[in-house]
């Protein structure tokens, strides 16, 4: 099965563990990325990831994030298809980047987009191409 985590995702574990909420995202996360290093999921990784992560203030954040690439089984780049895709969804209500996130998740042909940020998710029913997801809902869904 392929998956994309967007930024936030990737970003998780370095966020306020003290809230449940995102403990218990932040143990889900961990426990996909050990599945796709374990070959059960494939990652599907993006130009807008690398973009987005090479803004991150915190070099040493940035550097292990982007270790992540190389578990992808495809890196996609910015083309026509994805501009047309990502213009959709910012005519849906969806940021900037968010729309390049999803639209790039799509054209890696991932099913799951795993998301962490909740002006995505409360959006999930506007986009048919790809389940949007966080990484508790993935784990409910897709392992147990």
């Amino acid at each position: 099965m392929r998956i994309y985590l967007d930024n936030c995702c990737f970003n998780r574990p370095y966020d306020d563990q003290l809230h449940i909420r995102i403990k218990l995202e932040t143990e889900a996360k961990l426990r996909i990325q050990d599945d796709i290093r374990n070959g059960l999921h494939q990652l599907v990784w993006s130009y807008i990831l690398d973009y987005e992560n090479g803004k991150n203030p915190f070099n040493e954040r940035s550097e292990l994030i982007s270790k992540w690439g190389k578990y992808a089984i495809v890196d996609i780049s910015e083309s026509k298809e994805l501009l047309h895709y990502a213009k959709m969804f910012l005519k849906c209500g969806f940021k900037k980047y968010d729309s390049l996130h999803i639209a790039c998740a799509i054209i890696g042909n991932a099913e799951y987009f795993v998301t962490t940020d909740d002006g995505i998710l409360r959006k999930s029913n506007l986009v048919e191409d790809i389940q949007l997801i966080d990484p508790i809902g993935f784990i409910k869904e897709v392992i147990l």
